[in-house]
């Protein structure tokens, strides 16, 4: 068991309700600490963290994301010369750190290829120049290409084989530097059985029938996590029982108005962003995520923890520990709508929803977020051998 150490989290927010990697950012500093780790986080703001965490501000001014990003990284680096750690350990691109854990993918990958998410040519077309005008983007991937061509490049945490190709694609990494860390799940918080009535309760918040077969997603991006796809398998799933509960953060309008010119605006629900998903985990009979691209989607492997089937696309990492047609579905092609349609069309059947609610729950003791944590403290002391002798 490794000693106790002092471990630097880095991440733009520190909000668990803003996405999937704030999310893990906080429970990986709750569940550190706990271990007996000395833990602080290097953030830009703060909310809902835990109180036995520490926290160094390091402040983001400036008119533009560009122009913020650069505020926090010279207000990081300042920040590091007066504090040490034994481990740094970065979610987004930064000067330094001694493990990069890229969670939306690398920042070079996204800006050369971020494009081809959309569909048709002139959407892609339009989608490219408009990355390539990002300067934030820019700056994530030139700060990125600095950061891995460095004489000591971090190890990067990729969180799935869908990854770490496209790692070996952009940066000439030894391989055991491109460890798989795949995303854990806290098996105690997403247990079905500690809150059973909590789905009850959002059907009824939401006057949705108890016989409804209700479908979620949960993204902060919409675009990216194939929304528009989800909606418009739902229009086309004839049986009115299907309803779509759309958590997250992000601008709906575009998504309220094609569910009303698909004729579905009864059966989508739009609730904005959740701190605590479990709720809508619990009230969901199937999870949907088209992604367009995820290295590995945790609310996927939430889903999965909470004996929900999920149905995502193959653009998505975690679908490396679904079976198809066990305990979920993996469409080949994220805009495919006929194919996402027959797939909730199978999920009506609440005798195969059962069947694969149970494989679900045969896959928690592969998504034991204690399991993860472990895997990630033995990196963390390799980490600081590299440190000690480079050569290692």
């Amino acid at each position: 068991m490794l000693a106790p150490v002092k471990v630097g989290l880095v991440i733009f927010h520190a909000d668990p309700s803003r996405g999937g990697a704030e999310r893990y950012t906080i429970d990986l500093a709750r569940s550190l600490s706990h271990r007996g780790h000395n833990v602080t986080l290097l953030a830009s703001s703060y909310k809902d963290t835990p109180w036995e965490v520490k926290q160094i501000k390091c402040d983001a001014h400036g008119l533009s994301p560009a122009w913020r990003y650069r505020s926090f990284l010279s207000h990081l680096d300042t920040n590091l010369q007066s504090h040490s750690f034994d481990v740094l350990h970065a979610m987004l691109p930064v000067h330094r750190c001694d493990l990069y854990h890229p969670h939306a993918g690398l920042a070079a990958e996204n800006l050369a290829m971020g494009h081809l998410k959309y569909r048709g040519k002139v959407a892609q077309s339009v989608a490219r120049l408009s990355n390539l005008a990002n300067g934030r983007r820019r700056l994530f991937a030139a700060v990125e290409r600095k950061m891995m061509s460095a004489s000591l490049p971090p190890m990067v945490l990729c969180l799935s084989e869908y990854v770490r190709r496209t790692v070996r694609s952009r940066y000439p990494l030894k391989e055991d530097h491109l460890p798989i860390l795949f995303n854990g799940v806290d098996l105690r918080t997403f247990d079905p059985k500690r809150n059973p009535e909590a789905g009850a309760g959002v059907r009824t918040q939401l006057g949705i029938a108890h016989d409804a077969v209700l479908a979620v997603i949960i993204a902060q991006d919409f675009h990216r996590k194939g929304l528009d796809t989800a909606i418009a398998a739902v229009a086309r799933v004839p049986d009115g029982r299907l309803k779509l509960i759309v958590v997250g953060r992000d601008y709906a309008t575009p998504y309220e108005k094609l569910a009303s010119r698909l004729g579905a605006e009864k059966r989508v629900f739009f609730v904005g962003a959740a701190a605590d998903p479990y709720a809508y985990y619990r009230a969901a009979d199937v999870f949907v995520l088209p992604t367009r691209h995820d290295p590995c989607s945790l609310v996927v492997l939430e889903a999965l923890a909470m004996g929900v089937p999920a149905i995502t696309s193959a653009a998505n990492g975690a679908g490396e520990i679904i079976t198809h047609g066990l305990d979920g579905m993996i469409v080949s092609d994220p805009n495919d709508v006929p194919r996402l349609t027959e797939a909730l069309k199978a999920m009506l059947d609440e005798r195969r929803r059962g069947n694969m609610s149970q494989a679900a729950l045969m896959l928690r003791p592969r998504l034991s977020y204690d399991a993860h944590v472990n895997q990630l403290l033995t990196l963390y002391q390799k980490a600081m051998e590299r440190k000690r002798r480079p050569g290692v």
